[in-house]
């Protein structure tokens, strides 16, 4: 059995499912871009069957990536696998991902079908997918609740169907290592030439030990997501499987293709372009993961590093230094300290990100990397669907609670003003942004938080909404708190406008 553990990322499929984690088509591209530079074997980029939106980023992300294989997720259904493969069709290395569910419950209750009706649709389902792709994965959806025999029975279907990657999910965070582990000891042994793929939840915080064990049990592809963010309680985290394989090399004695140390600034960014701020306590990426309080772990530390640091920051691209450019910086520091950070640019977007950084600088004394991981994201978040603009916006506070906002706005191309009251400034100024756009959404939670340190930090400001059931999130970075949120409440309201054209 091969030791190389291939890396399968569904940021862009199933870490998308989370609500309100939409991403524009020019962030998709943007993350697969960091994904591919990263070493990512397969990038999931979507479920072509699902919308116009999905079937676009999948070709817009084949055509952008340069060595990932890319993949699309089909349901077993004929309309579903021909998407995929529209979608797919210029990719240069492509994967059709289907699957079923193979569980008594989804079986009866879901589907609606009998153990052999199922193996029917499996054979012909993974063998409509071979004749658009060579390479097709299949899953067994609620593998983890299956039926051992009649789980082998599915899986030799798929195989002799023409699947050369199996994966054995547990969809609903069920499993435990234990067992999950010895699923895929028997299935090794049973199909020793297979690839075997592991896709876990996190519902019961296992995600992440149970993808391992299935490592352990011979499974060679590991289903993440970064920052493990996915439907429900998320997936397993990209940073922590790698790290993991990577840091106990002499018990899993497995390798990835993965250049660690472009973990950190690919994390920062998914969490920016999402609106997902990451834990302080969040293992690898965590502001506090290589930070060290108590005084004997500082004696340690002091000592020999490695006393109480199990790898080194800069292994998943966090370095050390901190306060980093000012308004005296050329455009080299800029280009060096960017390389620095891993965030590649073309000519086009250094410009950009460079007069962006200088406007900054009269805003702030020092620039941090944070600041600069900001800047990178503000320009890949530009130039999407923008159907509202703030142009400016004035504030009057009327008594000690009440505020009487003005805001002038760019809807549509055509100037809007309005002028409301609220109970503070921002609701204020959120009640003008409706006036102006005629939306009433409910506003579900607005966070704000600092990305770097000291006194002219800036704030990002994360706006949660529902609009019809359906939740956006938007999210916008300033020195002024307000102007933050008041951005990150437009970027939300331009999601909406999106999801309606």
């Amino acid at each position: 059995m091969t030791n190389r553990v291939f890396i399968f990322d569904t940021t862009l499929r199933d870490g998308e499912q989370s609500p309100g984690a939409t991403l524009t088509l020019k962030e998709k591209i943007a993350v697969a871009s960091m994904l591919d530079a990263m070493g990512i074997d397969i990038i999931e980029a979507g479920f072509a069957a699902s919308s116009e939106g999905d079937a676009q980023c999948i070709e817009a992300v084949g055509k952008a990536v340069k060595n990932a294989r890319v993949c699309s997720l089909a349901r077993a259904i004929t309309g579903d696998i021909e998407a995929a493969a529209r979608a797919l069709e210029n990719a240069p290395r492509a994967r059709i991902h289907t699957f079923v569910s193979t569980s008594d419950i989804h079986i009866e209750h879901q589907l609606r079908k009998t153990r052999d009706q199922v193996l029917e649709i499996i054979q012909k389902t993974v063998t409509l997918a071979r004749r658009y792709c060579e390479d097709v994965e299949w899953s067994a959806m609620d593998a983890t609740r299956s039926d051992m025999d009649f789980l082998m029975k599915a899986v030799s279907c798929a195989i002799e169907s023409g699947a050369k990657t199996i994966n054995l999910p547990d969809t609903v965070g069920y499993s435990v290592p234990e067992i999950y582990g010895a699923m895929f000891e028997k299935m090794t042994a049973r199909f020793p030439d297979v690839c075997f793929s592991v896709h876990c939840h996190d519902d019961l915080g296992l995600a992440a030990a149970n993808s391992l064990a299935g490592v352990r049990g011979g499974a060679r592809q590991i289903e993440c997501t970064i920052n493990g963010i996915g439907e429900r309680a998320g997936n397993a985290p990209l940073e922590e499987v790698v790290m993991a394989l990577s840091v106990r090399k002499d018990y899993f004695g497995c390798k990835t293709g993965i250049d660690a140390s472009r973990i950190y600034p690919t994390s920062r960014f998914v969490a920016a372009v999402t609106g997902f701020p990451i834990p302080k306590n969040k293992a690898i990426v965590g502001s506090n993961a290589f930070a060290h309080e108590s005084g004997i772990h500082q004696d340690g530390m002091l000592k020999n590093r490695e006393t109480y640091e199990i790898m080194r920051p800069e292994s998943v691209g966090l370095t050390r230094s901190q306060l980093v450019m000012g308004k005296h910086s050329g455009r080299a520091a800029f280009k060096s300290k960017l390389e620095e950070i891993n965030a590649a640019l073309d000519d086009e977007a250094f410009e950009a990100c460079f007069l962006a950084f200088k406007n900054l600088c009269d805003r702030k004394k020092n620039v941090t990397e944070e600041d600069l991981m900001s800047l990178v994201h503000d320009y890949h978040s530009k130039g999407s669907s923008s159907f509202v603009r703030l142009i400016n916006f004035t504030l009057a506070q009327d008594d000690e609670a009440s505020y009487t906002a003005k805001t002038i706005m760019d809807v549509d191309g055509k100037e809007k003003t309005a002028t409301a009251s609220g109970n503070g400034p921002l609701d204020a100024i959120f009640t003008c942004i409706n006036q102006s756009t005629g939306l009433s959404p409910a506003l579900d939670s607005f966070e704000a938080h600092s990305v770097s340190q000291g006194c002219d930090a800036q704030a990002e400001s994360i706006i949660v909404m529902t609009e019809q059931g359906q939740t956006y999130t938007g999210h916008a970075r300033n020195t002024d708190t307000i102007i933050a949120a008041a951005h990150a409440y437009v970027g939300a309201i331009n999601k909406i406008l999106a999801k309606g054209k």
